[in-house]
Formats: C-alpha cells, structure tokens, sequence
C-alpha cells in the first residue's frame, strides 16, 4: 500500500487505515457515523479512542490548499477546525491513482445548522445565527482571506453563553492576499446571501423552517450587519482637538466586540482637524478570552469569557468585603475557581456532561440562580441552582459533545422540535415565566 501522510504531531499515525481504497468504500471498525452538512466531496468519520476525526477525499491540489489555509487561519486565531493532516498519492492494489485526503479532528459541542433549526424556532435562533456567521466573515476578510463558499453547511455553531459561536469548515475555494478590496468583499457576502437562502428554502421545502420565515429577508439583513461591523472596526475618523475623548469611546466599543486594535496611527490634516487611522486585527481569540485564560487557564467562547470575568469581579468584590482587605485579582480568581466554577462544574453527573460544556453550563446556572433568586426575593444557593438545573433542564437536553446521526428522522425531528430541548438561557426565560404565573396564583386577591 503506497500513500504519503504529512500530519501534525499529536494525533494518530492513521496507518492502520485503509488508504488503498476509495473512502466511499470503506468498511473498518473505526468508522462512525455522525450527522453532516452538504458535501460535495465523500466524507466519512473515524473514532480512535475518545477524539474523533473526519476524513474527506477530494483532488489533491485542493485538499493541499485547504491543508495551508486552514492552519494559517488557525494561526491568525480564526475559528475554525483543527487539520491534523493530508494523505496524498494514493495508490490502489492495481496501482491506479486515488484522490487526496484531509483529515480534521472533530470539533467537540459542535452543531449543525439543520439540527439548530429542529431544536430551537426561527425566532429564536435568528439573532445569534446572523450574528455568528458575520463576525466569522469580518474575520476572515480581516485576514485578507476571500472564501467563496460561505454557506450555513460549511460552518460549524457552538453555544456561547446564550449565543452562537461560528467556526469555518471547508475553505478548497478560498483565496489569500495581503488585503481584500471592498469588490471581493462584497462578492464574498453575495455568494454568503445567495447559498444561505437557499439552505434556507431547503428547510422550509422539508417542513423544518416555518414558512412565515423570509430567507432574502435574512440575506439581506446579513449585509447590513457585516457592512456596520466592517465599517466600525475599520472607517477613518475625523475629530477636533477637543474630541480626543472619542478615541477611547473608539477603542472601547472595538474591545468590545472582541477585537483588539493592532496600530492606531493619527495625522493632522490641517490645524485643529486629526484623522485616525486603525489597523484591526484578531491578535488573539478576542481579549475577554484572553484575559480569562491568563487568570484561570480555562480556555473558553467570547462571550462565555466576559460573563465568567463578570462573575470573577462579583465574587471579588464579596470576597474583598468579607475578608475587610484589598486582593490581588489572581488570587480572586484561584478562589473563584475553587468555590464557585468547579464546584459547579462538578454537580454535573459523568452520564450528563456531553449536554453541554462547563463554560456554557456555569453560565446557564448563573441566569437560572438569579432569575430564580429575584423571584424568591432572597439570595438562593449557587450549588442549589445548579442542582435544580441539572434534574429540570440539563437532564432533557440533547447531547452536543458528539450530536449522534440523527438528521433526517422524523420521529427525532419532533423530539428535537420540543421546547425542553432548547437552550439553556432560554429555558431560564421559560421557567422564570412559569415560576411568576405559579407566584401569581399563590398571592392573595385583592378583591
């Protein structure tokens, strides 16, 4: 058996595999199945141990550039899956020559867009799923990389404290250069509009999208969405000497977005009239994730990172109160950990921990603490709350660590449809509803 693996360090040697044989005609203990998006291009699962990798074969000029623009865009701090390796000169026993191979590990607590749509009404998941998929492709444009095949099956959503985290999947048609000009761009987020709209009919045609939906509508509100994030993180702005207050408020509202500003470079156009010039880039995964990270370790979403370092400034302001001294902000944050996040985490049952992951669930137990506290009118137990998370909501949802092959079945496809199997800060909103109209019944009339 004749092939060539180039892989990264780390991961399997993937030579027990049958290499010799087109991937459609595979029959080995590894495979696994799990739902996929739309694929041109044969893509079958491995299992080796508990990490899972997805093989997809394709020619191999393709799969070669998809090998170098996956690992620079993961080296720029983009989104996007992990490529472990690409197998090439692929012989069969009669010496005929196969198709490349790219290998990506799978990535955990992933969703697919189908699957988000059974689980969650169009409504609901409208917002974030707009949301996700235009930061993506600012970031990506930020990179100077055009990737022409946006589309909701080429991206990957992960749940971020109560929003959507996207993730790039499949880039054999994309494009690198120093900088994109504002055509390509555009070109990009037409085709972006043009493909979603028609996975979009697709799952109204199939009875999963409800046809009150509009998707041009959608395309057209994800214009607009990317040309307002583009022109805040990159437009020139003019001000006077006495304005230069609006360079903080400038940089602020560009942190918090979750980018950092990499130069600031100001010029006088004339006497009293400045013009600053920005550079944006991603330099790390957004700086609330940094941040966490260097004082917790834990590696996290955007969004999970700044609700987890507002819980560490409240559990520090307490912590300071009681003990009547100022402290350090690591030391905060050791004890946070120690008596707050991990013994959170921890209530999760072993059988239970695939629902969600422990940033997502410590953030669902911080919504239903509070909104279960402001009902009751008094300060209810963080571990109590999360106890009471885990039998009423965690217990129904669905895994996500490895969405099993579900797609597709009708009979999953209404379990999914159930309001239980919803997010967790939506369930938060559901059953805080449900405890005031219980509160309501309980309160005397007043007649």
């Amino acid at each position: 058996m004749r092939f060539q693996l180039t892989a990264r360090t780390g991961h399997p040697d993937f030579l027990d595999l049958p290499w010799d044989q087109p991937l459609a005609q595979w029959e080995h203990d590894r495979l696994v199945e799990m739902p996929m998006g739309i694929h041109r291009h044969v893509v079958r699962t491995v299992a080796y141990g508990e990490r899972l990798y997805h093989l997809k074969e394709l020619p191999r000029r393709y799969a070669q550039r998809e090998w170098r623009f996956l690992r620079y865009l993961r080296e720029e701090q983009v989104p996007v899956v992990d490529v472990v390796g690409v197998v090439t000169l692929r012989d069969t026993p009669a010496g005929d020559r196969l198709d490349a191979v790219l290998i990506t590990e799978h990535l955990e607590y992933s969703v697919p867009y189908r699957l988000l749509f059974l689980r969650q009404e169009h409504e609901r998941i409208r917002e974030p799923m707009l949301d996700a998929l235009v930061h993506l492709l600012v970031r990506i444009h930020l990179n100077g990389f055009y990737w022409g095949d946006c589309s909701l099956s080429n991206t990957l959503f992960r749940r971020d404290a109560g929003s959507l985290a996207a993730y790039l999947v499949d880039t054999e048609t994309g494009e690198l250069y120093d900088e994109l000009s504002r055509g390509q761009r555009e070109m990009d987020v037409d085709l972006a509009i043009e493909k979603c709209a028609g996975e979009l009919l697709d799952l109204q045609a199939a009875g999963v999208l409800s046809p009150d939906a509009d998707p041009f509508e959608l395309g057209i509100e994800l214009r607009d969405r990317y040309e307002q994030l583009w022109a805040e993180l990159t437009t020139d702005e003019v001000f006077g000497d006495d304005d230069r207050y609006r360079i903080y408020e400038r940089l602020r509202r560009i942190n918090e977005l979750g980018y950092d500003v990499d130069e600031l470079e100001l010029e006088q156009d004339e006497p009293g009239v400045t013009r600053m010039k920005l550079r944006t880039s991603v330099v790390e995964p957004g700086r609330y994730r940094r941040i966490l990270r260097d004082l917790t370790g834990l590696d996290v979403q955007d969004n999970q990172a700044r609700r987890l370092l507002n819980d560490i400034h409240n559990f520090g302001a307490w912590l300071q109160q009681d003990e009547g001294r100022p402290l350090p902000e690591p030391l905060i944050a050791h004890r946070w950990l120690e008596r707050s996040f991990e013994p959170v985490v921890e209530i999760v049952p072993a059988e239970l921990r695939g629902r969600r992951e422990p940033a997502e669930v410590f953030h669902e137990v911080l919504d239903l603490w509070h909104k279960w506290s402001t009902l009751e009118g008094t300060d209810m137990e963080l571990a109590d709350a999360a106890h009471r998370y885990v039998a009423e909501i965690l217990a129904l949802m669905p895994d996500e660590r490895r969405v099993s092959p579900t797609e597709g079945d009708e009979d999953t496809a209404d379990a999914l449809a159930d309001p239980m199997a919803d997010t967790g800060t939506l369930l938060a909103a559901d059953v805080a509803a449900e405890l005031a109209e219980q509160q309501a019944a309980a309160e005397p009339s007043a007649e």
